[in-house]
């Protein structure tokens, strides 16, 4: 039986370097890789390229990277709540590509099933279409989007097993199995793990073919971005 297992998140991260492309899944605050992006603060390295639905806030998730100025380049859809993402973006400091959410995530799967770039109408005649092919299907114009190309992908899981097999919980599945079938290393942490067999088949999200590392994630604070309560009577 295939073990997949590593035994720390330092091993996990092993092979980072400067000026690589990294895929984080997650939405908002939800199912993020916490304790990779934790080790990547920690490992110093710099120059990187992430893609990612958003950055973070301010001193969490992806926003810890910007802190420490690791990041040179974000591909997202959404600036969220991240001051410093936006001041660093106004400023010019960080380079960012700001795409539609569909197309992000139509971009990792597709890099995911090898279908090296597809047509799309979304950004058609916005600056998001500036300098791409266009094509014309059924009288709508299209333009041309490329799958992305990410030396990594961290991911979060609710459960994951020994051979890499993924399940994941609620909103954590929006960009998560997408990017863990994208990168050319994915490395997944879960907050719990098993031994092969014991999830159900008709239960696993991510078949463990995709993931070549996989641990279980010391900490998770899984912040709530926006907290919305009532009142109290």
């Amino acid at each position: 039986m295939i073990n997949k297992v590593v035994n720390s998140v330092d091993e996990a991260i092993e092979g980072v370097h400067d000026n690589m492309t990294f895929m984080l899944g997650g939405f908002g605050l939800c199912g993020i890789p916490e304790n990779s992006i934790t080790a990547l603060q920690k490992s110093g390295i710099t120059g990187l390229t992430c893609i990612s639905n958003n950055a973070g806030v301010d001193d969490f998730g992806l926003g810890l990277l910007l802190q420490t100025r690791q990041i040179k380049k974000m591909i997202s859809s959404y600036v969220g709540e991240n001051d410093l993402f936006e001041k660093q973006m106004l400023s010019g400091e960080l380079e960012v590509e700001l795409i539609p959410q569909g197309t992000l995530a139509e971009r990792c799967r597709a890099a995911g099933a090898g279908v090296p770039a597809f047509y799309t109408p979304a950004g058609y005649g916005t600056e998001v279409a500036e300098g791409k092919e266009v094509r014309e299907f059924n009288g709508k114009p299209h333009i041309l989007e490329h799958a992305f190309d990410a030396d990594f992908a961290f991911v979060k899981a609710w459960k994951g097993d020994t051979a890499g097999n993924l399940i994941f919980k609620a909103t954590a599945k929006n960009f998560n199995p997408m990017m863990a079938m994208a990168g050319k290393i994915t490395v997944a942490e879960v907050e719990e793990l098993v031994p092969a067999g014991e999830l159900d088949p008709n239960e696993i999200h991510t078949p463990g073919i995709f993931v070549q590392r996989i641990f279980q994630g010391e900490k998770f604070e899984k912040r709530i971005e926006q907290r919305t309560v009532r009142p109290r009577a």
